[in-house]
């Protein structure tokens, strides 16, 4: 078997709701889908739910390969962007490769990619996440209500601007999950707003009131002096990790006693394996990131250490289906080869000939003034916020 061809497919949709955290909330709910699909001369294709432009950079390391021999293929891509760094763009195209190398080599071996990768049972806990800041109390409420409906028990709220609405929204969460346990699992997510002594002072505040599972990014994603003093000064565990590249980013962090729960947020088994791996050395837990579709619980469903995935949305992107449902508050994964995508091809070109209209190109990226300096609430009627 040896590859031969790639292509990539790319749509807007109607997400159902608006995404936001304490930088920016999204003016509207239309994101956008990216696939990639990697083509063998054996007629299988890889699917990967994420696409990047260094894929044509480095698809030459690979044409011409046998796609079975992903490892190895990781190891010559890491080569090529030894010098400029294995990072950005370039990361996420050597996750979004090995990830469709995965699939192939699962679907030639006619397993689920769970069982593949030697999990021994196709199921994840899952963690409900609204990327909520731009919700209302009653759009709060109804988001967690349907997951809780599913049996999920834990979920994530997005905070850091105004304390007293804090406290408010998290007790709307934890209410709504209280349905499936006596103490749900709550966990908290300030996107790297504030400062290591904001983090404490804040934190602590929160926890005079709610038993936290964890809070996320709580200071800068690189700052292990600041994340280990945020990690001694609270009780709650430090969460962090979604927006590292790779083991070598991961491993100061780890070493450095500045965090709790390894996080991981990207696409690709490989890169996921070699995290899990160190933080099992250190006896951490691990916690991957919401994927499309929840397919990355194939992945973490063979890690011993995994904790809960992130599940942002029910259903992956309009014009997509995966083999895998959400049952008694875990992602449980069907029998069919691979990851378990199935593309409606004609059903995408609909949507690419008439997109849906968009106010903007989805969650900005920025970051909100005072950032790590001093907390700006929100202003009364500030779009999205509150």
């Amino acid at each position: 078997m040896r590859i031969t061809g790639y292509r990539t497919l790319s749509w807007s949709f109607h997400r159902g709701h608006p995404s936001g955290d304490a930088n920016s909330v999204a003016p509207d709910d239309v994101s956008r889908a990216n696939y990639l699909f990697l083509e063998t001369d054996a007629g299988v294709t890889g699917i990967a739910p994420a696409s990047s432009p260094d894929v044509e950079r480095l698809f030459p390391v690979l044409e011409g390969k046998d796609p079975r021999g992903v490892i190895g293929l990781w190891k010559e891509m890491s080569d090529v962007g030894f010098k400029g760094g294995i990072e950005g763009t370039t990361y996420g195209a050597m996750c979004a490769l090995d990830a469709a190398m995965w699939d192939i080599k699962a679907k030639d071996a006619g397993e689920p990619l769970w069982r593949f990768l030697g999990a021994h049972e196709p199921r994840v806990k899952a963690y409900a996440s609204g990327l909520d800041m731009g919700m209302n109390d009653d759009e709060l409420a109804a988001f967690y209500q349907q997951y809780a409906d599913l049996g999920v028990d834990g979920g994530k709220l997005k905070v850091g601007l105004d304390f007293e609405s804090d406290m408010r929204r998290l007790e709307i969460m934890r209410d709504v999950l209280k349905q499936n346990a006596r103490e749900p699992l709550l966990m908290i997510d300030s996107n790297e707003y504030w400062s290591a002594k904001q983090a404490i002072r804040y934190i602590s505040r929160i926890e005079e009131k709610f038993d936290l599972t964890w809070a996320e990014e709580p200071g800068r994603r690189w700052d292990y002096r600041g994340l280990r003093q945020i990690s001694r000064g609270i009780k709650t565990a430090v969460a962090t990790g979604e927006n590292i590249n790779g083991i070598d980013e991961y491993y100061p962090l780890v070493h450095n006693e500045a965090v709790d729960v390894v996080q991981f947020g990207t696409l690709g088994v490989t890169s996921f394996f070699q995290v899990a791996h160190l933080a099992e050395a250190y006896e951490l837990p691990v916690s991957i990131i919401g994927a499309p579709g929840s397919g990355m619980a194939h992945a973490a469903a063979a890690a011993p250490n995994h904790l809960a995935q992130e599940v942002k949305d029910l259903k992956p992107a309009s014009g997509v289906t995966i083999d895998n449902r959400i049952v008694d508050g875990f992602i449980e994964m069907g029998e069919s080869p691979g990851w378990g995508y199935t593309i409606d091809e004609v059903a995408i070109a609909k949507m690419q000939a008439n997109p849906p209209t968009s106010k903007g190109t989805g969650m900005p990226g920025s970051r909100r003034k005072g950032a790590g300096l001093y907390i700006i609430p929100p202003k009364p009627g500030e779009t999205g916020l509150y």
